[in-house]
């Protein structure tokens, strides 16, 4: 009788957690509007379409295995012969295609669990994806989906719009030469000037890029900054660390804090440490360091408290991991939980426009592709994120004159 009850309970539970899900989905589909989901049914059993004004029609997958979707034209019939409702004098519609198990694969990344391909840093990159395959990262496919619903159902489609820009920065190292081996390699390769200047004061080093960086995301007035620190022991590709007690990370804190930015936790290439602590207090924003994330590592900051992550894009291609270029929460798809974690998707990672193993573009081709990658985002009212590493704008290459100009393009797009 226990076994019994058991598995009524378990059985009522899952039941639940889909249910949720689902309509989660169709809401996130339709951008939060309640009562027209009331109107979408995803049901194959013909005696309850009656009920609703579109049906979706699932795949019989959802919840039971995890299997590629259909990517082919999305097939949608009037749900009568004359195409009306006689109750209603509205026009209703079935949809063939599993577009909310479609939508679920993408924006839970349940494909990483089909495909168990990584690269040398246990990454899963765009060339081993569906759509990377097939070239196709550039088009949101899940808000392709919100605008085709919205159009049959009547709604009014979303204002282009940025719904929100963040502007963050990985801090990968705050000083080149404030420390005895940074210092001794710059004596060694001629550069001892700027070791003296250094250790003179930490605003000479050149990795002390804050003040620029400030002053360039200060012409987009209404973005919100965040600056990712590093907590780990400095090991392996976490090298080099900073000290989070030292009077050069309590200085480059005021400056980035008196600016109005953000702290928050850039998690150890290593995964499985803890949430750092700034002020005191467990940080609720998280990107992983190399980007690396996996379901298992989700999972550790929806147990850890994590609210949001900013890690969802892929090294090596720019283009829409999640196909979706909103902020949504994220459902584990090996348990089917709906979780509070809010993956917001990242638009532009720096040195995958420039890095010889990711997309190795000169600035204008990176200029050109960014411009796309805003105008998709714009178009559908997403949010639009960027990561420039302090460092990288102090290395040879492009990216000191190309930030400007991508944020000078994108108060233009804005104001459109």
């Amino acid at each position: 009788m226990q076994i019994y009850l058991y598995i009524c309970f378990f059985f009522s539970t899952f039941v639940a957690q889909m249910s949720n899900i689902i309509q989660y989905i169709i809401e996130f589909l339709l951008y939060g509007n309640q009562d027209a989901a009331k109107m979408v049914g995803y049901t194959s059993n013909e005696s309850d379409w009656d009920k609703y004004r579109m049906v979706i029609i699932p795949n019989g997958e959802f919840g039971k295995n995890i299997v590629e979707p259909d990517l082919n034209e999305v097939v949608v019939e009037a749900l009568n012969s004359d195409g009306a409702d006689t109750k209603n004098n509205e026009q209703r519609y079935i949809i063939r295609t599993d577009i909310i198990y479609n939508t679920f694969f993408f924006i839970s990344r349940a494909e990483e669990l089909i495909n168990l391909t990584r690269d040398e840093h246990g990454r899963f990159l765009a060339k081993y994806s569906i759509l990377g395959n097939s070239n196709r990262l550039m088009i949101p496919i899940v808000d392709e989906y919100a605008r085709m619903l919205m159009k049959l159902l009547g709604l009014p489609l979303p204002t282009p719009s940025f719904s929100q820009i963040y502007l963050t920065h990985d801090v990968d190292s705050i000083a080149n030469y404030r420390h005895l081996r940074g210092a001794i390699g710059g004596v060694l390769r001629g550069q001892w000037r700027t070791v003296l200047a250094s250790q003179r004061n930490i605003h000479n080093d050149p990795a002390f890029t804050f003040s620029w960086l400030i002053n360039q995301d200060n012409k987009i007035e209404r973005a919100k900054c965040i600056y990712f620190i590093k907590d780990t022991a400095g090991r392996g590709y976490d090298y080099p660390q900073y000290n989070l007690t030292s009077e050069d990370f309590d200085m480059v804190k005021q400056v980035i804090e008196r600016s109005g930015a953000q702290l928050g936790w850039h998690g150890s290439y290593y995964g499985g440490d803890k949430a750092m602590r700034l002020s005191g207090d467990r940080t609720k924003v998280h990107r992983s360091h190399y980007l690396r994330c996996s379901i298992d590592r989700m999972q550790e900051l929806v147990d850890m408290g994590v609210t949001d992550d900013f890690t969802m894009m892929f090294p090596d291609q720019v283009g829409f991991r999640l196909q979706t270029t909103r902020a949504v929460r994220w459902i584990n798809p090996k348990t089917m939980t709906l979780t509070n974690l809010v993956l917001h998707p990242l638009t532009v990672m720096d040195c995958t426009l420039s890095n010889a193993h990711y997309m190795n573009l000169n600035e204008d081709e990176a200029y050109f592709e960014c411009q796309r990658l805003f105008e998709k985002v714009h178009q559908n009212a997403g949010e639009l994120v960027l990561l420039w590493h302090n460092t990288i704008v102090n290395h040879e290459g492009f990216h000191r004159s190309l930030y400007p100009k991508l944020l000078n393009l994108l108060a233009d797009t804005a104001h459109e």
